[in-house]
């Protein structure tokens, strides 16, 4: 039998009294995994292959993302408002394809890669997080925490069977194989968006967590971008979250490459090495994110992010001390830096939602997400020139480590409690 909710979706009717809130969770955790888990975290795993088989160097392989980023940055801002939640994750998850297909077919030519890449980000922005918090921002207001854990939670169990899949077919069918299977995996997204989501409570008569009402944060009035812009707290959270994705960027990007500089030069030990960390890290992070949601409920959403961003610079420090000889720091690291990081990136729009209203959430995460992105493609590449320069990531990382630590003192400083001007009310949805 068709679960009441579902049925309405399919034949277009409102009628439905029970709250639909739940079947958005259920297609949002599978679509956010499709979308981001598996490409975002197990692209870095070609990389190696990328040097070995076109003899490129470090900073050539992850100078792709970062250009792509500010090629892409209008993308956002621009688009993001103008489509629905539904609609960017079909348009972007079928980019996602289009670009894996490419990569699984391509050669040895750099402007191709770069092209690629474009095509990927574009696809990342469209179908990533954007549509999945805006989502999940309109439906729940009391819960949003930890219905935003739930969703993340899609993110980091995709994201580590990805892991397993892209190994296990690089190993039996090779890496051009396990591209393009990830690329095909992408449309896997689609029927769920198309049939299963919508967008708004209202779409369906219902409104958020179930209530028979409309809640007072839905009758506030969207930001304006220059107001936005012209706001201290709107900085703050910038500089704060571009420092802390920054730094998980770099560990993403480098991780297999800094296991490969600390002795794992087998390289069926690099890549066991790697997806036991992968794997370790975004499974960690479902635990983060459960965890995290739940207390962003309960707790002052400023101190529950403060101290996640403190993890995050600690767990830099742990990737140091894996080596070959301590194999088992491997799963310290790998479990420390997991739980931060998933709950890293849902806080962010947690708290922009709390601090400029779930109206503004669009127009402020259309900013906020594409400059993330340069941080989180840029960082990595200024590390890559570390790298080479140095000769080790010693130093690269200690880098890496006062930037996360920046980005903590920002998000400190934070106002804890934050007031909407009531003349910019408008009418309540009826």
């Amino acid at each position: 039998m068709i679960p009441c909710g579902v049925q309405d979706i399919l034949a277009g009717s409102g009628a439905c009294r029970r709250f639909y809130g739940r079947w958005i969770v259920a297609t949002a955790f599978i679509t956010f995994g499709i979308a981001v888990g598996v490409p975002y975290y197990n692209l870095p795993f070609f990389y190696d292959y990328f040097q070995k088989n076109f003899h490129w160097d470090i900073s050539q392989i992850t100078l792709g993302f970062p250009v792509a980023a500010i090629l892409t940055l209008w993308v956002g801002p621009v688009l993001i408002p103008r489509f629905s939640p539904r609609k960017l994750i079909v348009a972007g998850t079928g980019f996602t394809a289009l670009s894996f297909f490419g990569f699984a077919a391509m050669h040895d030519s750099l402007p191709v890669y770069l092209l690629l890449y474009l095509l990927y980000t574009v696809g990342y922005i469209f179908s990533g997080p954007i549509p999945h918090q805006i989502l999940v921002s309109y439906w729940f207001r009391r819960t949003r925490g930890t219905a935003m854990g739930i969703v993340y939670v899609g993110v980091g169990l995709f994201g580590g069977l990805g892991s397993f899949f892209v190994r296990g077919l690089t190993d039996q069918y090779g890496f051009r194989a396990a591209l393009f299977c990830v690329g095909l995996l992408m449309f896997a997204a689609w029927p769920l968006a198309i049939f299963f989501m919508k967008d708004r409570p209202a779409d369906i008569g219902q409104y958020p967590d179930g209530d028979d009402h409309a809640a007072e944060e839905l009758s506030l009035s969207p930001h304006r971008y220059q107001e936005l812009l012209h706001s201290r707290p709107f900085w703050l959270l910038l500089v704060g979250s571009i420092c802390s994705i920054g730094s998980i960027g770099a560990i993403n990007m480098h991780m297999k490459f800094a296991f490969r500089d600390a002795g794992f030069v087998n390289q069926r030990l690099l890549n066991a090495t790697w997806t036991t960390a992968s794997v370790l890290i975004l499974w960690s992070s479902i635990v983060g994110r459960l965890s995290i949601g739940y207390f962003a409920d309960v707790f002052s959403k400023k101190n529950v992010m403060t101290a996640t961003y403190f993890m995050v610079a600690a767990s830099i420090l742990l990737l140091l001390t894996v080596t070959p000889a301590r194999y088992n720091s491997v799963y310290l690291f790998a479990l420390v830096f997991g739980f931060s990081m998933g709950a890293d990136y849902m806080l962010i729009p947690l708290m922009a939602a709390e601090q400029f209203g779930v109206n503004s959430l669009p127009r402020a995460m259309a900013i906020i997400l594409p400059l993330n992105t340069l941080g989180q493609t840029w960082c990595p590449y200024f590390i890559s020139g570390l790298r080479q320069h140095y000769g080790s990531y010693l130093l690269p990382m200690a880098v890496v480590f006062i930037i996360a630590m920046l980005g903590a003192a920002s998000i400190s400083l934070l106002p804890r409690h934050v007031r909407h001007p009531q003349h910019e009310k408008t009418p309540a949805l009826t």
